[in-house]
Order: structure tokens, then C-alpha cells, then sequence
């Protein structure tokens, strides 16, 4: 089980008939003077290395907005490390890389039990990573940067990047194919993947794209990210109670960033997730920022202009994305200020045409509808309409949800499709979800996922399932029993497309 890598050798192990390595490192820990830079060079390291646990996750806030990881589970920030599964034997076989959600301010590589395996077993090779979250990955603090202290932009993206540079450089030796990598990600993970499909360093590092639920228009322009920053920068000062909002200057808030103790941040960065949805209605903070360099363009606009990289694309999302986000998890434009201050963009017209789609609003449930398909089925739209331009795309919507899911009013919401992708539920809390039935039916329609996803990583074959162009909009509906549909909810696609202002 001992691989030899560019960092050095790492022993590994066999567990339920798979090999993994787990905990390698990808680049260099980002700590130090390197905080807030680029990723740089792993460091390499002498003689055989463990790699047999997972390494530490990026810090987060255990309890915060969003949950994070338990108790047990280290956090620091060296946290670039990733993660590999593959079959017993086997050369070159398609390589799956697969990049965690969680609003780019929790997860990790670790999160879901026995996660890529059913895929692995399917005959791919299943690569995942950590990479920078919160304050520390995704909001841009180069407005503070000078030339003694530089400090980066996208550096949780850029992460990302480096961990595709070490699988285009060692997936060999784990009998993978350098040549034939697939990027996919839900959530914040599928943004990364709309968003990198984008980003010129990214350009030959993998051949095929899926993005499960992505919010794939947040992304923001440099004025609004420096905007937040500054704010940022004063709630870490009433945080650590050092610096007053007025004497902050910009040589004061670099230094600041840079020495702060880490749990410092994270808190900060929680309060900044917190005020960010109502003083910027439809927004989210922590994201990619249009930098000009790394991120030259906003994704949608190089979509359109047949700038991204031309690689073929399974994108979808769920039938209720935005049920989920209730109470704590409250982050998109499902109340009546934010609702307000979204139609106050656009034009009378538009705004009656699309409240004719969510009858009621702003009643909770067409509130949560509505900032579901805002935030993530309205984008995921737009980038498969433009990439289908000059690409294969294929578009999908996950509707089936165990009864107990459909009685509790959610119905086939954010992240559910992750059961299936990844066949949990056998575990406990989807063995409580099919407690009232429904269960084998979702775990089938998981089966047909799988086979799906790895047949495109594959080869980029699909079975029954046609691409979508501008005028026909074939989707994939994926329910108990899976259908295709021409242009479904084509009067809503139609309203959003005249509403939204910055499409």
C-alpha cells in the first residue's frame, strides 16, 4: 500500500476491500506569513509517511451559523490535504475529484461516512480535499495588501486548483488517469466547479464537469468584496477589542489579519455571515471575487461569451433547494425585507410576472421556493443555456424525497440528493428519514445516479438522457421512476428570465 508521490512515500490501507490513503498533502500549510497567500509547493518530507487518517479540517465554527465538525475532529489551519480511494487493482481508470459544500465556511473532506466509495466500487478512482473556508479561504482582503505583506484573493480556489496540479502529477501511481479527471461538487463545491470551469489556471486539469445545486451567480465584482472586507476588518476589531473603528487604518487591519489568533476569525467571520443577507439582500460574503487575474470575468459572462473551458457539463438542482434554509440556516432572500429589497432591482412588470409563479409569497413556503430558485435553479439554468453554446451539457432535477422528508416540508431539498449520490441511506439518520416509506425507491433512484455519473466520468456517455440546448431544454428529472422533460417549469424560467437585472 506504499505510493510514492512528489512530497515523498505515503502507506495507506486496505478497508472494506478498497485501497485509501488519506491526509496526504497537497501544498505547503498555510499558516504564518503564508496566511492569506497562494497556496505554495507541498514541502517534502523524509521516509515512509502515514496515511492512513484524515488530516485536520480548515477552521470553522463548530456551532455557529452552520454546524460544524464534532468535538473529536482536529481543526487547524494546515489543513491542505486530501484524500484517495480506489479499487484493489486497476491502471488508469477514470479519476473523480469531488469538492465539499457548506457556504465555503464549513465541511471537509471527511464529512460524509464511507463518501466515493459506492463509486470507487463502480471502477473510478475517488479523490477529495480540503481546502481554506470563511475569512481565511473567501473573502478578499488584497485592498489591505502591501508590498512588505501581500495578501491574496481566491485563495480557497486556488486551493483547489493546487490540489488538481497534484492529481494531474500523481493519480498514476494510484492507477488513476491523469487525462481523464472529472470535477464535481455540490453546493459551494458546485460553485467552485462553475467557477474554476472559468479560471485560466484551471484550463486542462480535468475534462468533464458536475455541479450539483450551484449558486453559480455568486461571485461578485472587487467593489463589493472590498466593501465587505472593511466590514469584516471591524467586527474582527470589536472582537479582539484592539482596535477602534476609527484609528483602523490599512496598515493596521493587515496586520491585524495576519496575527490573529485563528478562533478570532472564525467568530468574526460568523457574525459576518449573520448581518451579510440582510444588508446585502441575496448575496453570501464568503465567495469567489472577480480579481481580474485569477478570476478574470464574472462566470456567467464568460459562459456566455464562450470563454469557459469547453468541457462537457452535468448541472442541476433540487426540487425545493430552498426549504432547507430555515431558522439558524436562514442565509437567502426567503424573508419580506430581503424579498422587497430584490424586487426594488427590476421593473413593475417583471415583478408582477414572477409573484404569479409563487402564489402567496411572501408566505413561507413560495418565500422559500422563491429564494431557492434565485440563489441556486435560476443560475444553474443560465450556465447550462450558455455553456450548451459551445459544449455537451446535460440538466437534471432531483425530485424524490422519502415520505417522512415530504410530510416535514421539505421535499426534495438542498443537499438531499447527497443520499443518493453517495448511498447513505443505510445509516442512521436515512435510515429515520425512510422510516415512513419511500426508501427503496430513493435508494434505486441512487443506483441510477451513480451509474450515470461514473458513465460520464467514464466516457462521457449517457444513456437516455439527451443534452440540452437553448430549444429544446431536455432535463432529466430524477424521481421514482426517472423521466425526461421539455423545458420544465418553462413559464417560471421565463419570468426569472425577465426579472432578474444582472443576467
Amino acid at each position: 500500500m506504499r505510493v510514492e508521490t512528489t512530497g515523498g512515500v505515503v502507506e495507506g490501507m486496505l478497508r472494506r476491500g478498497l485501497r485509501m490513503w488519506r491526509g496526504i498533502p497537497y501544498a505547503a500549510p498555510p499558516v504564518g506569513a503564508l496566511r492569506f497567500r497562494a497556496p505554495a509547493p507541498v514541502v517534502p518530507w523524509e521516509g515512509v509517511r502515514d496515511a492512513t487518517r484524515f488530516g485536520p479540517v480548515a477552521p470553522q465554527d463548530r456551532k455557529g451559523q452552520f454546524l460544524g465538525p464534532a468535538p473529536h475532529v482536529l481543526i487547524s489551519e494546515d489543513c491542505l490535504t486530501l484524500n484517495v480511494i480506489a479499487p484493489p487493482d486497476g491502471e488508469r481508470l477514470p479519476v473523480m475529484v469531488w469538492i465539499h459544500g457548506g457556504a465555503y465556511s464549513v465541511g471537509s473532506s471527511r464529512e460524509i461516512r464511507y463518501q466515493g466509495e459506492v463509486l470507487v466500487r463502480r471502477g473510478v478512482v475517488f479523490v477529495s480535499m480540503n481546502y481554506r473556508l470563511g475569512s481565511l479561504g473567501f473573502l478578499d482582503f488584497s485592498s489591505f495588501s502591501t508590498s512588505q505583506r501581500p495578501l491574496e484573493s481566491n485563495v480557497g480556489l486556488r486551493d483547489v486548483v493546487a490540489s488538481l496540479e497534484w492529481v494531474r502529477d500523481n493519480i498514476h501511481a494510484f492507477g488513476g488517469d491523469p487525462h481523464n479527471v472529472t470535477l464535481f461538487g455540490e453546493s459551494a463545491g458546485a460553485n467552485a466547479v462553475t467557477t474554476l470551469m472559468t479560471v485560466p489556471s484551471a484550463h486542462g486539469l480535468f475534462i468533464r464537469a458536475i455541479a450539483q445545486s450551484s449558486p453559480a451567480n455568486a461571485v461578485y465584482p472587487r467593489e463589493l468584496t472590498a466593501q465587505w472586507a472593511g466590514e469584516f476588518v471591524e467586527l474582527l476589531s470589536k472582537v479582539v477589542d484592539d482596535l477602534s473603528t476609527d484609528s483602523t487604518s490599512t496598515e493596521d487591519a493587515g496586520e491585524l489579519l495576519v496575527s490573529c489568533d485563528v478562533a478570532v476569525l472564525v467568530q468574526a467571520t460568523t457574525r459576518m455571515q449573520l448581518l451579510t443577507p440582510d444588508r446585502n439582500p441575496g448575496t453570501v460574503a464568503l465567495c469567489p471575487v472577480i480579481d481580474g487575474e485569477f478570476l478574470p470575468e464574472r462566470p456567467l459572462d464568460a459562459f456566455k461569451a464562450g470563454r469557459a473551458h469547453a468541457v462537457p457539463l452535468i448541472i442541476g438542482t433540487n426540487d425545493r433547494e430552498g426549504s432547507l434554509f430555515r431558522g439558524r440556516l436562514d442565509i437567502l432572500a426567503t424573508t419580506p425585507p430581503r424579498i422587497r429589497a430584490i424586487f426594488a432591482k427590476t421593473r413593475k412588470k417583471s415583478r408582477r410576472a414572477l409573484k404569479s409563479q409563487y402564489p402567496g409569497l411572501p408566505a413561507r413556503r413560495p418565500a422559500t421556493d422563491f429564494g431557492g430558485d434565485y440563489a441556486f435553479w435560476f443560475p444553474s439554468v443560465k450556465v447550462a443555456e450558455r455553456h450548451s453554446r459551445f459544449a455537451r451539457v446535460h440538466f437534471y432535477r432531483f425530485d424524490i424525497a422519502p415520505r417522512l422528508v415530504r410530510l416535514a416540508g421539505y421535499g426534495a431539498t438542498h443537499g438531499l440528493d447527497l443520499f443518493a449520490l453517495f448511498d447513505r441511506m443505510d445509516g442512521t439518520f436515512g435510515r429515520v428519514m425512510g422510516a415512513l416509506g419511500g426508501r427503496a425507491s430513493f435508494k434505486r433512484a441512487g443506483i441510477r445516479m451513480q451509474r450515470n455519473w461514473v458513465s460520464f466520468a467514464t466516457d462521457g456517455s449517457l444513456l437516455e438522457w439527451p443534452k440540452y440546448t437553448p430549444r429544446a431544454r431536455r432535463t432529466l428529472v430524477i424521481d421514482s421512476v426517472d423521466r425526461v422533460e421539455k423545458d420544465p417549469r418553462g413559464d417560471r424560467r421565463r419570468a426569472w428570465q425577465d426579472f432578474v437585472p444582472h443576467v
